[in-house]
């Protein structure tokens, strides 16, 4: 696999993008930090934390292509078990700056860290922004079956005639993945892809890492072959992995040198074929009432009793 179309750097993301000429990449597509308290950042208040990087904000969409897409990840920034969804907190920045809000899609995954005091988070969200009108969307590059393929329109000029598309239906923001893209029912419509945590085949010695499979979705739909996919704060590179497996050029900044070296072995992985990666449409696993890890135990009986799960 030809990987030459790249460049990865152990960067600041506004020093790279200022290096940058205006309207470059086609495609940003990122996680920021989410000022939680993690080894790589420094918890500050919210509206520090808005204020430091809106700066970059600025430059992001300085680089983005006329008919370009920004792709913003994020989750929820919390102080003393108060929940700041940053998504909100970032549309205003991302509209001020003239970028226009296509979907604010949900993605949900089913590990994480148990809550006592509230429930436990389970999503995050993707906002969709394009710089104009006039932007790339590959509909027919994501379409999904529909449930109903032999549904006929019932009155009017079409009559009798099949209202469905051939090549699928158009997603929706929420979107369920299975395992056959050509026949399983996808009407669920959540993007239910697995966190990476410990037992992903993509796990890797970072405590937020991106799914590839995430990505790819963004990239399939928005952006051309050898089109330019940019990642302000990189990781480990999966953004990267999932830009170039898909013949797309890719670009990166990481600010500690211990992920860029995971992410480039990573992209040599790839060009190797070698790169294990969770594969884009494969079904969620669930567990079989025979397995024994799903099974009640013993020591619960008491509690079995006393509330019935049907």
């Amino acid at each position: 696999m030809d990987l030459l179309n790249y460049k990865f750097v152990c960067d600041d993301a506004l020093k790279f993008c200022r290096s940058m000429q205006d309207e470059t990449v086609k495609l940003i597509v990122t996680s920021p930090p989410y000022n939680i308290g993690k080894t790589y950042e420094t918890k500050t208040s919210i509206d520090e934390y808005l204020n430091n990087i809106t700066p970059v904000l600025s430059e992001l969409v300085r680089i983005l292509q006329s008919n370009g897409s920004l792709c913003w990840q994020t989750g929820n920034y919390v102080n003393n078990g108060e929940i700041y969804p940053l998504d909100i907190f970032f549309y205003p920045i991302f509209k001020q700056l003239g970028l226009k809000l296509r979907n604010r899609i949900i993605w949900h995954f089913g590990h994480g860290l148990h809550c006592s005091k509230r429930f436990s988070g389970r999503y995050e969200t993707i906002l969709w922004f394009t710089k104009t009108d006039d932007y790339t969307f590959n509909l027919d590059d994501v379409r999904i079956p529909s449930k109903y393929p032999g549904k006929r329109y019932f009155k009017g000029e079409k009559k009798g005639k099949l209202s469905g598309n051939p090549k699928g239906k158009n997603p929706e923001d929420v979107w369920q993945l299975t395992l056959d893209r050509l026949y399983d029912d996808w009407d669920a419509q959540i993007w239910d892809i697995p966190n990476v945590k410990a037992n992903h085949p993509e796990k890797l010695d970072h405590p937020c890492q991106f799914p590839v499979e995430l990505v790819e979705r963004c990239v399939l739909a928005l952006t051309n072959p050898m089109d330019i996919v940019y990642d302000p704060f990189a990781g480990v590179g999966s953004s990267l992995i999932a830009a170039l497996k898909n013949g797309r050029c890719a670009y990166g900044t990481e600010l500690f040198p211990k992920y860029v070296a995971i992410g480039l072995e990573r992209i040599k992985k790839l060009s190797n074929d070698t790169l294990i990666t969770r594969p884009i449409y494969q079904k969620i696993y669930t567990p079989k009432a025979t397995d024994k890890i799903a099974q009640r135990p013993k020591e619960w009986e008491e509690f079995n009793e006393s509330r019935k799960f049907v």
